[in-house]
Parts: structure tokens; C-alpha cells; sequence
């Protein structure tokens, strides 16, 4: 006969045997295992230590520079387990790790003061919002507000405070716009467009059949191509790459190069404060155009991602003068100025017709004073589309 005593004997053993159990199967501390996002999905035997993969489509007559991948040591991703002695660069690798296998993200990013939902959305803008849905069904598009901006970073970029402090210090709202779109493609990924531009085609017909999607991280556009020998006086860089149009995947180097530089940059100018009084003029070289050129160049010379001791020499601009056809230089796409600039009647750009016409930009200049609210970032006297025949300031 079953007896209370006897029952209470028999649930002991069995709540012993159980717990013995559980624990004999438990998983290991969490504080063994590295964090696992969704963006970890690296081969162990491409990775570096810094979270960067690549795979390098094979050099043709498209490609330039002759940069081939550089061979990988050592296993998977390293765990860092004090990522407060890291450098900044070593801290967005690891909260932003790359994979360049993965898909482009089917995320289009913009900003403006106003959603489209607004009655204050500029009725100029509105054709050329909409013409990237249209042209991306099945996309998620999102026209990010300076007020949504500021929280939305705070919640990607938690773990990296510093960050956080240089978006917080720009003085200007044009370098937080800037600043902004390389934030979130590093975080996100995806297509960033500025809200003056018109999809003409979808980003699904911005590569080649033959390029292999699961090797390319980033693709850029062309901005300016100045063959001409005063080309300096209005023009940052002779060959100019354009930042008004990107794709990416998340984590790709050049993004976190970039971000790192503008953080570290703009964290020294505010503890010498030299931050109050910036010149508006001086955006392009501090988080325009030309220092995103600059870091791409740097990024496609980096003998930490190439092997460059075959090559004859640096990647300089002399490898895209005058291209009509996408390159390939390992992980990253240029596209001809066509694709993001046609129809400016100069440097080679063809009409919007064109079958490599991708992006139509209007040239707003909505982030300017109306004294440089010109064509492009110069006064070049020679563009038929320019109103303003001042030589920048």
C-alpha cells in the first residue's frame, strides 16, 4: 500500500535523478561563448581575427590592379574578452563582423527633416522617394528623421560609446548626415541613396551575371572624372568616388574604416575645440566625398586584406579615369560615372537612357547654405547644368 512516507521517499529519488541529470547536459557558461548575431555566419577558414572575410572573384579584364586575396591564418573569429583595451576599429569588427557571402540586404536607407507621411515632405522629393520602392518591391525603405537618427544609433552603436560622442559633437547638421549614412550601411547594410535621387533600375541590375554576388561587399559609383589640367580648382580629388549612392553588406572594412576615422577625428577636434566655428565649406574633406575616396583607396592598397607584393604598383586614380564598365578590385564593385551621375553632360557620363544609368541625382544640395548650392561639390564653370558660375568658397 502507498503510504505518505513512502511517496515522498519516491518523489525525492525522482527530483535527485532529474536534477543529476539536467546538470550532467547543461550547456557550458555563457561567458565561454562568443556572442552570436546574425550577422556571424563566417566560413572559420576565411575569417580573420578582426571579423573580415573575403572572397576574391577571379582577376579579368574587368578588374584592376591585379589585387588577389590575401591568405588567412589562424581559425575562426577570436573571442575578445576585454573589449575595452581593443582599438576602435578591433570594437566595430566585433560588433559589426563582415561576411561577404552573405546577401546584400534588401534594406533602402534615406534622411530627410520629414517623413513622406508628413504634410511638411517637400512635393519636389516625393517622385523621386517613391521611385526607389517602385523600383525595390519587397524592400524595406526607411526615410530616417534627424530626431529617429539619434535613437536609432543609440541603439546600434550602445556598445561603442565613442562613436555616439562624435555624432553627438558634430556641429553641423550636413557632417551627421554624412556621418549617418556610413553608420548605418556599417551596422545594416543595404542601399543608402540621398533623398534627391531617383532608382532608375533596380540594385538588382547593377551588377553583371558574371560577378559573383557572394564576393562583392560594397559597390560605388563614380562622381567626378575631371580630365582636364585645372581640374584641382574645382574638384577634391581627380578621381572622385560618389557617397550620395552605396551599397554595402554589414561590417564591410571600408565602413569601419571610415567610421573610425571620423570618430577619432572628431573626438581630437572636440578636446582641442577646435569643433566651434567649422567651416560648411570644409565638409567634403571631413565626411564628404573626398575623404571617403581617400579611404577607399587606402582600403584597396591595404596589404592586410591584399597581396599586393605581385602587383606593380598602388591603385591610384589612373585605374578609373575614363572607364565605361564596372571594375572589380577584390570585394568591391566601381561602377562607371553613368551609373550614379548620368545625364551631367561631362567627364563621360551618358544620358539617362543609358543602359548603365542606375541613379538619377537632382543635385539639391539640400544639406547647403544657399551661397553653395551648386552642382555637385564644384563650380565648374564648364557644366552646362551650373547656375552659379563663383568659384567654391
Amino acid at each position: 500500500m502507498l503510504t505518505f512516507r513512502r511517496a515522498l521517499v519516491g518523489a525525492a529519488c525522482f527530483l535527485t535523478m532529474l536534477f543529476l541529470i539536467t546538470r550532467t547536459h547543461s550547456s557550458p557558461p555563457n561567458d565561454l561563448l562568443p556572442p552570436q548575431t546574425s550577422d556571424s555566419r563566417h566560413a572559420s577558414e576565411h575569417t580573420t581575427q578582426t571579423g573580415y572575410t573575403q572572397k576574391i572573384p577571379p582577376v579579368s579584364s574587368s578588374s584592376s590592379g591585379d589585387r588577389l586575396p590575401k591568405k588567412q591564418t589562424g581559425g575562426g573569429q577570436q573571442l575578445l574578452m576585454d573589449m575595452s583595451r581593443a582599438s576602435l576599429k578591433d570594437k566595430l569588427a566585433y560588433q559589426f563582423p563582415y561576411d561577404v557571402e552573405g546577401k546584400f540586404p534588401a534594406y533602402i536607407w534615406q534622411t530627410w527633416k520629414y517623413t513622406p507621411a508628413s504634410g511638411d515632405f517637400g512635393e519636389n522629393f516625393r517622385p523621386a522617394e517613391a521611385s526607389w520602392s517602385e523600383k525595390h518591391p519587397g524592400f524595406i525603405h526607411e526615410v530616417i528623421t534627424d530626431q529617429v537618427a539619434v535613437h536609432l544609433l543609440r541603439h546600434l552603436y550602445a556598445s561603442v560609446p565613442e562613436v555616439l560622442e562624435a555624432y553627438n559633437a558634430l556641429p553641423l547638421p550636413v557632417l551627421k548626415a554624412d556621418f549617418f549614412r556610413y553608420l548605418i550601411l556599417l551596422a545594416r547594410g543595404g542601399i543608402y541613396s540621398d533623398i534627391d535621387t531617383h532608382a532608375l533600375k533596380s540594385a538588382a541590375e547593377w551588377l553583371a551575371e558574371s560577378v559573383p554576388r557572394d564576393a562583392v561587399g560594397l559597390v560605388i559609383g563614380i562622381e567626378a572624372d575631371p580630365d582636364r589640367e585645372d581640374w584641382a580648382e574645382w574638384y577634391s580629388r581627380r578621381i572622385q568616388f560618389c557617397q550620395w549612392t552605396i551599397q554595402s553588406k554589414p561590417g564591410h572594412p571600408v565602413l569601419r574604416n571610415i567610421v573610425a576615422n571620423i570618430t577619432e577625428e572628431t573626438l581630437k577636434k572636440q578636446k582641442l575645440g577646435t569643433l566651434k566655428g567649422f567651416k560648411d565649406n570644409k565638409v567634403i574633406e571631413y565626411t564628404g566625398p573626398a575623404v571617403w575616396t581617400d579611404v577607399i583607396f587606402d582600403f584597396m592598397n591595404d596589404a592586410k586584406y591584399y597581396e599586393t607584393s605581385k602587383s606593380e604598383g598602388n591603385i591610384t586614380w589612373r585605374d578609373f579615369t575614363g572607364m565605361t564598365a564596372a571594375k572589380v578590385v577584390g570585394d568591391v564593385v566601381v561602377l562607371p560615372i553613368t551609373s550614379f551621375s548620368p545625364g551631367v553632360q561631362q567627364m563621360g557620363a551618358e544620358d539617362y537612357d543609358h543602359p548603365m544609368a542606375f541613379v538619377k541625382h537632382e543635385f539639391e544640395g539640400t544639406w547647403k547654405p544657399d551661397h553653395l548650392r551648386h552642382i555637385g561639390v564644384t563650380n565648374d564653370p564648364n557644366d552646362p547644368n551650373n547656375k552659379n558660375k563663383n568659384k567654391p568658397l
